[in-house]
């Protein structure tokens, strides 16, 4: 798997699309399907690792296939898988998942949101799923996390757009998401 990810950052952000997270909560399975994804790298802006690498973002520097968490306006966690080449500083921020199997675990994790509000951003996500910086690093192939590569999704169900929710690098057209999905974050943009 991790093999298929040390691509540039927007072909794995579009190859992410339509794969299956499986993650273990409380001896239960729930799976999850990716449907909103933003590229970021080193030579972008809005990235992480433009400043190069350091502590906090030691991980997206690190081999294909892990995952890079991070905390956002001291109340959220988001998680990004990390891709590309070993020591180039690349990763896909995963916004938004649909829900396949164990829907009720992530409604007990988000007691307040219905539907579509339970999964469809970023940081929802995280809540639903479990997912804080204790899994920072973590092996994607490994449980109680696991990405699942399913076959490419044909260019025609991928709509691009520019990315949401940052300052810098705005115009560049690396957020991705499957077309007529409801479960997307945020459509248009």
């Amino acid at each position: 798997m991790h093999k298929e990810l040390e691509v540039d950052a927007v072909t794995a952000a579009k190859r992410l699309l339509g794969c299956v997270l499986e993650r273990e909560i409380d001896n239960r399975l729930v799976r999850v399907q990716i449907v909103e994804t933003e590229a970021y790298d080193q030579t972008d802006a809005a990235s992480h690792s433009y400043k190069g690498q350091t502590p906090r973002t030691d991980v997206m520097f690190g081999p294909a296939g892990h995952l890079y968490v991070y905390f956002t306006y001291g109340m959220h966690y988001c998680c990004n898988i990390v891709v590309g080449e070993k020591g180039y500083g690349a990763a896909v921020l995963i916004r938004a998942v649909e829900p396949l199997v164990g829907e009720e675990v992530l409604q007990e994790r988000r007691p307040r949101k219905r539907g579509v509000d339970v999964t469809n951003g970023p940081a929802k996500l995280c809540q639903a799923l479990g997912i804080d910086r204790s899994m920072n690093g973590h092996d994607m192939a490994e449980s109680p996390l696991r990405l699942v590569l399913q076959t490419s999704l044909p260019e025609s169900e991928i709509l691009t757009t520019t990315r949401v929710g940052i300052s810098q690098a705005k115009d560049m057209p690396w957020r991705f998401y499957i077309k007529d999905n409801s479960y997307v974050s945020v459509k248009g943009a």
